[in-house]
């Protein structure tokens, strides 16, 4: 799941980013609004976390505004105004959920993935290909109850593919969901992931099976290639 944080103290959003990323979602961050508004016209976010004391602006206003520009993403508010008035103006403006400064990781990660889980929104709680279960809570994927240890990069693209089973999703969506835009990625990196990705379902005798649509990008489904191919 790729987030955008939209926060100005540096040492603040580096500890948030570095705790979400630890924690399996992908983290732009970006430190005023007007680059904010940018990352928003330049890629999808499943979840955005918005500051409202910005240095060129209001997070209320850019809210309310991006809202208009039609923003479905779930917003969160990161604040240290913790009065009745101040909570009410946030969701009234469009927010989804308020946390106040300060706040431990464990809860921003737990709101981050209970708003996921909305109708309408990214998250389910638990995702089934054929004998593949994915329980998105945990990040734990398990093939008949045998759990198989996967590196956070090859588990959020199982993730991704697995919420769109039976269904191609583009190299460029994948690619926008496993990297954030200030990494520099390589034209191979999606295919050496799912590669090995293949080999860890093969080697635990998953049912599933990660298919490859040449100069397209990548699939997965409940059947192995030997029935899909019959």
């Amino acid at each position: 799941m790729r987030l955008l944080l939209i926060e100005d103290n540096r040492r603040l959003a580096d500890m948030v980013a570095q705790g979400l990323v630890r924690e399996g979602f992908v983290v732009d961050h970006r430190d005023t609004l007007v680059s904010a508004g940018e990352a928003l016209e330049a890629a999808d976010y499943d979840l955005v976390l918005l500051d409202i004391g910005m240095p060129d602006g209001d997070g209320l206003a850019f809210l309310k505004d991006q809202r208009q520009r039609r923003l479905q993403s779930p917003v969160l508010m990161l604040t240290a105004r913790s009065g009745l008035d101040d909570r009410v103006s946030g969701l009234d403006a469009g927010a989804d959920d308020y946390l106040v400064k300060p706040f431990e990781i464990a809860e921003l990660a737990a709101r981050c993935r209970a708003l996921l889980r909305r109708p309408g929104a990214s998250l389910g709680t638990v995702l089934e290909v054929g004998d593949l279960e994915l329980d998105t809570g945990a990040r734990q994927a398990r093939v008949r109850d045998r759990i198989i240890e996967l590196p956070p990069r090859e588990y959020a693209l199982l993730e991704v593919l697995a919420r769109r089973r039976d269904t191609v999703v583009s190299r460029a969506k994948l690619e926008q969901s496993l990297y954030s835009l200030d990494q520099d990625i390589s034209s191979n990196a999606l295919d050496a992931v799912a590669s090995r990705l293949r080999r860890r379902l093969a080697s635990a005798g998953a049912s599933a099976h990660l298919r490859t649509v040449h100069g397209v990008g990548y699939a997965i489904t409940g059947r192995g290639p030997e029935v899909e191919n019959a």
